[in-house]
This record gives structure tokens, C-alpha cells and sequence, in this order.
């Protein structure tokens, strides 16, 4: 059973192609963390600006960045056994992605557009499942499982 994503495109730019391309990459990440296939996840697709505004207005950042991550999971066993929450499919959060952003670090870094778009995807849905690179050690963790799911689909530097 496949994730349920909801994917949308405020930019406009985006062919079917990268979307699939997005879908096929969180489900193999998804199940290579054994996330339960009815979990949901959203996907926005937006320009340097708007990623600039939510970068200020959630994480104190007046400045475009690449990709932004919210978990929705923040309630604890306790408060999912009273609200009954169990039973309802698994909401991860909502990856927000810059495409511009994107194109830039692709031409930087010197591999495809969709080469970055898979690593965004998959860092956000990474950072929604609970890792993180604050520290060295976790960092390392992260961006192993990011370079074995591109590597598996496909996506080498």
C-alpha cells in the first residue's frame, strides 16, 4: 500500500514527470522506514519568495532556503489513546520545496534538476519521520539513507 500524497504546484512549472518522480521516491523511502502505506503526507511546490515568508514567519529565517519540513506527529501515546487517534491513518506533515531553489543548487552542485528534486523530497520526508543534522553524528545517519534511496532509484551524484 502506497502513501497518500498530496502534491501541489504553486509555481506552475512542473510537469507530471516530477511529480511521479516525487511520488515514486517518498513511497521507496517510506517503505524502506516501514511506514504504514495509508500514512498521509503533502507536498507544495512553491517560488523563493513564498518559502522566504515561511522560513521568516515559522523558523525566524528572513531568507529563501531550499526545502522546509512541518511533522504533524506531535502527540503523545497518552493523548493518541484518548482521542481515539489510533485508528486514523498516520498524518506525517507537509514538505514545502522551492523549485527555483532547486534548479540553482542542481546547476551548483553539477547533476540533474530531478536529481535534486528526489534529494529534497526525500530529506523532507526524512525530517518528518524524526531525523535531523544538528549534530555530526545524526547528519551522517541522515545523509546516508538520503544517498541509499537515490542510489536505489537511481539518482547517483
Amino acid at each position: 500500500m502506497a502513501l497518500v500524497i498530496d502534491m501541489i504546484d504553486e509555481t506552475e512549472k512542473l510537469g507530471k514527470e516530477a511529480f511521479q518522480l516525487v511520488e515514486e521516491l517518498l513511497n521507496l523511502a517510506a517503505d524502506k522506514e516501514q511506514v504504514a502505506g495509508d500514512s498521509e503526507v503533502s507536498v507544495t511546490f512553491t517560488d523563493n519568495e513564498r518559502i522566504r515568508e515561511i522560513n521568516r514567519d515559522y523558523r525566524g529565517k528572513d531568507t529563501p532556503t531550499d526545502v522546509i519540513s512541518f511533522a504533524l506527529e506531535e502527540m503523545t501515546e497518552e493523548e493518541l489513546a484518548i482521542s481515539g487517534a489510533e485508528d486514523l491513518p498516520r498524518m506525517l506533515g507537509d514538505i514545502i520545496i522551492s523549485i527555483p531553489r532547486a534548479k540553482e543548487q542542481a546547476e551548483e552542485y553539477g547533476h540533474s534538476f530531478e536529481r535534486e528534486l528526489g534529494f529534497l523530497a526525500v530529506h523532507g520526508l526524512l525530517h518528518l519521520l524524526g531525523y535531523d543534522h544538528m549534530t555530526e553524528e545524526d547528519e551522517k545517519v541522515m545523509f546516508q539513507k538520503q544517498k541509499d534511496i537515490l542510489n536505489e532509484y537511481g539518482l547517483q551524484r
